[in-house]
């Protein structure tokens, strides 16, 4: 008698569940429907190109078809690997990166700081002034400091100059000695208040019970921010740490264009612009393929394994 109850039972839950499950689908149709365009574009723009990789293993060269090309495996990767101008992009790419991910904490270090301010309206004033040089091109970037920094008419050598605290006027633009840092300098400069909104979003989502409960436990500003504050905007800061070892590779294109001179070149010259400069300049197809199909395999590993890493140590993962 019981068993006929339960599976009379289970029957007239059925039709409940069916129902559910459409009201569910109907719900979620049209959100799915809505993202099939951008699906298909990513497809369009991210998948389709992947043909283009098969130009790495041939002799193809622009004006014949890449089809008729003569397959020759890997020997470009083999003379890409052998070339020092190779060697010297990929040092100068993993050294500014290296030195990108070593001022990593600087944005959050100064979305503290804004969030610090007891005057609120100059706290904004403050991150909208530091925000706005992202949206500046590079190529107006590099005026602002050629206007400034030049030898012959740069503002503030002139200025050192009649101040004599120099001796001669120094262009520290063409300084190879310091051109990995003073790409890094500039970089901060231009993406500082960009890159704090992220923590500033991050410190508003934290608990301000826990502060002050803190606070009542005697602890000063100072505290809170080293034991609340820090240990919570980690997670985050791990998040965008392990998003950066995944772009080592990719340090960009159109800063160091436009900065590179005769000069610094060597320091400057980073994988982006070696592709450039093999694919549009020297018309050399496969070599330039052959260098980007490194660079992306490389940074999918770079970043599986730091995330196996910050996995292994602290037992959460981001992928």
């Amino acid at each position: 008698m019981n068993g006929m109850q339960g599976e009379q039972s289970i029957r007239m839950r059925a039709p409940v569940r069916q129902t559910q499950m459409l009201r569910k689908w109907r719900r979620v149709f049209p959100l799915l429907t809505m993202s099939v365009p951008f699906f298909l574009l990513m497809v369009l723009f991210a998948y389709v190109p992947l043909w283009g990789w098969y130009i790495a293993f041939t002799n193809y060269y622009p004006g014949e078809s890449i089809l008729n090309a003569d397959i020759v495996g890997f020997r470009n990767f083999e003379q890409l690997f052998s070339g020092n101008q190779f060697l010297t992009a990929m040092r100068n790419t993993l050294v500014i990166s290296a030195i990108g991910l070593l001022l990593s904490p600087l944005p959050m270090a100064f979305a503290i700081l804004l969030n610090e301010v007891k005057q609120k309206w100059f706290a904004k004033i403050v991150q909208i002034v530091s925000s706005f040089p992202n949206f500046i091109s590079w190529v107006i970037v590099y005026s602002i400091f050629f206007a400034f920094f030049s030898i012959d008419d740069g503002m503030i050598n002139r200025l050192l100059f009649k101040l004599g605290l120099i001796e001669q006027p120094t262009d520290i633009l063409t300084n190879a000695d310091i051109a990995w840092w003073l790409q890094a300098a500039i970089t901060n400069w231009k993406g500082l208040g960009w890159s704090a909104i992220i923590y500033i979003a991050a410190i508003s989502s934290l608990d301000q019970e826990v502060f002050q409960a803190a606070e009542v436990d005697g602890a000063g500003r100072f505290r809170q921010i080293r034991h609340i504050m820090i240990p919570g905007l980690m997670p985050t800061y791990a998040v965008l740490f392990l998003l950066g070892i995944g772009y080592m590779l990719s340090s960009g294109f159109d800063q160091y264009y436009v900065f590179t001179n005769s000069v610094v070149h060597s320091k400057l010259d980073v994988l982006d612009t070696y592709v450039y400069n093999l694919g549009l300049v020297q018309l050399n197809f496969p070599f330039s393929t052959a260098a980007g199909i490194f660079k992306s395999v490389v940074s999918v590993v770079l970043v599986f394994t730091a995330n196996w890493v910050y996995k292994m140590a602290t037992g959460k993962s981001i992928i």
